[in-house]
């Protein structure tokens, strides 16, 4: 058994002069610094709400954890979600508190990815979600332009929303929505904003789900709904230099890059402030028409398989 380093409250802390990961640019001790130097921002974000976890061990491939297992101690909070695609109940964790957060960061738990709803409320999100999703390549500018083009699409139906870096090369925008909102007219709202922000700017936007008919445009994703995840503001990323999902004004947008948000900048760019609850508009009630137009429209998952297997057929046919 390792011996600690370091105890935080309560929690034994190892290894923490390891590198993080091939590329990252930090140590587990940069993670644990981090991740303790903004719990009071990220805890709020992840309070309440099951957790997936991306950990990453030495020499070995980085990995999504859900199931918390079996060595887990008892004071860590959890609760217990049925999985129809496993047919088997799930035990994850509630990050409601600074050692359970330092726990995962021992742990070698870099992303914390929360569901939309809180723990006993699925079907009832606190927000909803578009994912902006640029094409290969530096085209975070172009991410950054769907992202306005969905700002426009949402003051367009009297919704404001708040905008964060996905800490890789895309953008999220969040919109919070009345507690009585259900996980279906969340879903229906969101697919109507998508395909309001890709009128805009056809030639920049598309809510295509195959990726070989987005012709090199920004997927502005309307998929992130019912049991969907989404990193949490200020979550570390595993990708070179250890980024951070981190928010941004909707004016100092075109003006940023994900590479400025940090496992080392971070904490100081806060400055002691919260810049995403600054930033989050209050929870706000969908419009029926939106919601009536979203669910007119197919989920673009779905629509996808349906055209995936349409495509084979014909090219078994011609072939």
């Amino acid at each position: 058994m390792a011996t600690a380093d370091e105890t935080r409250d309560g929690v034994s802390l190892t290894n923490l002069d390891q590198p993080l990961f091939d590329g990252a640019g930090a140590t587990k001790r940069d993670l644990v610094d981090y991740l303790d130097a903004v719990h009071g921002r990220i805890l709020p974000e992840l309070r309440d709400r099951p957790l997936s976890v991306v950990r990453v061990r030495p020499g070995q491939d980085p990995f999504m954890q859900k199931n918390l297992p079996k060595y887990t101690p008892d004071w860590v909070p959890r609760t217990s979600v049925w999985a129809e695609a496993s047919r088997r109940r799930i035990s994850y964790a509630l990050c409601d508190d600074r050692r359970t957060l330092l726990w995962f960061a021992n742990q070698r738990a870099v992303e914390y990815h929360a569901t939309l709803g809180l723990a006993g409320r699925p079907e009832h999100p606190t927000h909803l979600v578009l994912d902006l999703d640029p094409p290969p390549g530096d085209s975070f500018g172009a991410a950054v332009g769907a992202a306005l083009l969905v700002r426009q699409a949402l003051a367009d139906v009297g919704l404001a929303g708040a905008v964060k870096t996905s800490g890789a090369k895309g953008v999220h925008v969040i919109v919070p929505v009345d507690a009585g909102t259900t996980a279906e007219e969340a879903a229906a709202a969101t697919r109507a904003l998508a395909v309001h922000a890709e009128r805009l700017d056809p030639a920049l936007a598309t809510t295509a789900f195959i990726v070989e008919d987005r012709g090199g445009r920004v997927f502005v994703d309307s998929t992130r709904a019912y049991g969907a995840t989404l990193v949490a503001a200020y979550s570390p990323r595993i990708r070179p230099g250890t980024p951070v999902s981190y928010p941004v004004g909707w004016d100092d947008l075109e003006s940023v890059t994900p590479a400025d948000f940090t496992v080392r900048t971070v904490p100081e760019l806060l400055a002691g402030r919260d810049p995403w609850a600054e930033a989050l508009p209050a929870p706000q009630r969908l419009p029926d028409d939106l919601v009536a137009e979203g669910r007119t429209i197919p989920v673009a998952r779905v629509q996808a398989m349906h055209e995936g297997k349409r495509r084979a057929k014909a090219r078994r046919e011609a072939g």
